[in-house]
């Protein structure tokens, strides 16, 4: 049975599928003032994305097993 999420999560899960991005462009991309917008606290809150520190690169988001799982439930592609 597929778990459906908010466009907006589903969004954000499938741009750092692309590729792990640094925690300071996730922050600048995805920056917002409205309190009920809370797409990269949401993603990381229900375990679809992680912070992983790398030594010499700094910390990376990444996409978890969980989170993969949710965009291929909603049809959308991991790579």
């Amino acid at each position: 049975m597929a778990v459906s999420a908010d466009p907006l999560v589903l969004d954000f899960i499938e741009w750092i599928a692309r590729a792990p991005r640094s925690h300071a462009e996730v922050v600048a991309t995805w920056r917002t003032s409205c309190p009920r917008l809370t797409v990269w606290e949401d993603a990381a809150d229900l375990g679809y994305v992680t912070r992983q520190a790398i030594a010499g690169v700094g910390i990376l988001i990444i996409v978890t097993d969980a989170g993969a799982r949710l965009l291929r439930d909603n049809g959308r592609v991991v790579r």
